[in-house]
């Protein structure tokens, strides 16, 4: 039996109480738990004290700004409350779906979108016990000088698995940080590094309070798919996020723009360039078969999770033809 090391907790009432704590030395952030808790129990992270935000009320909230034509969702919302809101899912279904794809029903009713947007880094090589990792000497997250999936690189190649980080990059949404040194915004494409270790750009302090997305501003299609071994629990063994700016309504419609997010790549997620998309239609089968191809073509796969690297990126170019077709025909 793995179990939890030892921790004091802290449960403040709002945003400057959690401030506050999160200013101690040692102290981590605990939202639903869904990614935290495992990593402790693996000793791959051991804080003195855990910071739970369940009594901020200032982190749970879906809104609109009017002003701003986006669509604001707090970082304590929950996935299982994302993926029941039929706003949300009437502006953004590619989120809706993404959060309800999310492992099991009881994990998406704990965890949270903050926490989905700040999850931990996975590999093969780390996410096992302590013992497990100690036969191969660990690796350059956890107790070792090595990356056991590229062994002569210099930085850590563990994958970024969030569902949800595809889709809102691909919808352009905005992250809002809030910490010792104040306010910031950045483009949630931003946020994140190609480092497995440090792997966003979070500054010492600083939580992550809101999440905005910005209104389509014309007719728009936007779909989200992932594979796994099974249909529930795991983690995705890769994804796609898409969304596309068209001329009109009809099936004749062009493309204008085109955005395809490649997740369980690497540490960063990976935004393909798409200038062959635009101006070719929606729903022709040679606009298919290219998004097929430029995600087998740009998405790189390495041994860092549990499944053959070649076969992954071959699957790459099978999920992207579905996903544009499913797409189209749901017009």
């Amino acid at each position: 039996m793995l179990r939890l090391p030892i921790f004091q907790t802290k449960t403040p009432t709002n945003l400057e109480e959690l401030l506050s704590a999160m200013s101690e030395s040692g102290a981590r952030l605990i939202a639903g738990g869904t990614d935290l808790l495992p990593n402790l129990k693996h000793r791959l992270d051991t804080p003195e004290t855990l910071v739970s935000i369940d009594r901020v009320e200032e982190l749970r909230h879906i809104t609109w700004d009017e002003d701003a034509r986006a669509l604001r969702i707090g970082a304590g919302v929950t996935l299982a409350d994302i993926a029941a809101d039929n706003e949300v899912g009437e502006h953004f279904p590619s989120l809706v779906k993404a959060a309800s794809l999310v492992a099991s029903p009881l994990i998406r009713n704990m965890a949270t979108l903050g926490g989905n947007i700040n999850l931990d880094t996975r590999c093969r090589y780390v996410n096992q016990s302590e013992f497990w990792r100690s036969a191969i000497g660990g690796c350059l997250k956890s107790e070792g000088d090595v990356c056991h999936v590229v062994p002569k690189g210099r930085s850590c190649a563990a994958a970024m698995s969030s569902d949800c980080v595809p889709v809102l990059i691909s919808l352009g949404a905005t992250l809002i940080q809030v910490g010792p040194q104040g306010r910031r915004e950045l483009a949630l494409v931003d946020y994140y590094s190609s480092d497995g270790i440090e792997h966003t750009q979070k500054l010492v302090g600083e939580i992550t309070t809101e999440v905005q997305i910005p209104l389509p501003a014309g007719e728009s299609a936007a779909h989200y798919s992932k594979w796994t071994v099974r249909k529930s629990i795991d983690f995705p063994l890769l994804s796609i996020a898409m969304n596309f700016t068209l001329s009109s309504q009809g099936a004749d419609a062009v493309i204008e723009e085109a955005i395809i997010c490649l997740g369980v790549l690497a540490a960063k997620p990976k935004v393909l360039r798409t200038d062959k998309l635009v101006g070719l239609r929606f729903g022709d089968e040679v606009t298919a078969s290219l998004v097929g191809e430029l995600c087998f073509k740009h998405g790189k796969t390495l041994e860092n999770v549990p499944y053959e690297a070649d076969y992954r990126r071959s699957m790459l170019r099978v999920f992207g033809r579905r996903a544009i077709r499913q797409l189209a025909d749901s017009r």
